[in-house]
């Protein structure tokens, strides 16, 4: 488990890190400052390195810090060290969206099983896993362990998933359904609100566009 004390914008900051290191790592670049790494993720260089003395010393006056190693170190530090197996209940435009992102994108997050309550979406294959019937989302989380369970259902659905994945033993909820929901304690929970996003686009671009 993560420090406490660590607040959730620097976690919420290494994923950025991470992903420019590896576009880094990719054009064989070696070592990088903090000035330049801030030029690339536009956060200051002081905020850089408070972030990473979070962590530890990762840098070295006069060198910088080497590029392979805090990738890997960040790596290890997320927790992408290890595989984790998600489920995914609702299957429709989103959930299959979902699944075919996870599928791309290949980095330890592996879909397991899908489920959903729509008799036209049962028994199709998404990626080679075939939607089951939701009435059997309780027996397989008591014959699998489950890491992650994904929402994608309507509003008024999602509660009652976040409780079956609660009973099943699941270790996290990604949550993008436009609910807030209840979890169990010790269920990590993170919220995607499309529709909070958006919204925070069309402020920004209304207010560019006044004189």
């Amino acid at each position: 488990m993560r420090d406490n004390r660590i607040s959730n914008a620097v976690i919420r900051r290494l994923p950025r890190y991470r992903r420019i290191l590896e576009e880094l790592v990719a054009k064989d670049i070696e070592r990088i400052s903090s000035n330049e790494l801030s030029a690339l993720t536009g956060y200051t260089a002081s905020q850089i390195r408070q972030d990473l003395n979070n962590f530890g010393g990762f840098g070295q006056q006069g060198y910088g810090y080497n590029v392979q190693s805090l990738f890997t170190q960040i790596g290890l530090i997320l927790g992408l060290d290890r595989d984790y197996r998600m489920v995914i209940v609702g299957c429709g435009n989103l959930g299959q969206a979902i699944a075919n992102y996870a599928t791309y994108y290949k980095r330890g997050f592996r879909i397991t099983a899908m489920f959903d309550v729509n008799p036209k979406l049962i028994g199709i294959k998404i990626n080679d896993i075939e939607v089951q019937d939701y009435e059997f989302l309780e027996k397989y989380l008591a014959e699998n362990e489950i890491e992650i369970g994904i929402i994608c259902t309507t509003k008024n659905s999602a509660q009652d998933v976040a409780n079956k994945f609660t009973e099943g033993n699941v270790k996290g909820i990604w949550n993008f359904a436009p609910a807030d929901i209840e979890v169990g304690e010790g269920i990590v929970l993170e919220n995607v609100h499309l529709s909070d996003s958006l919204n925070t686009l069309a402020y920004f671009i209304s207010h560019q566009e006044r004189p």
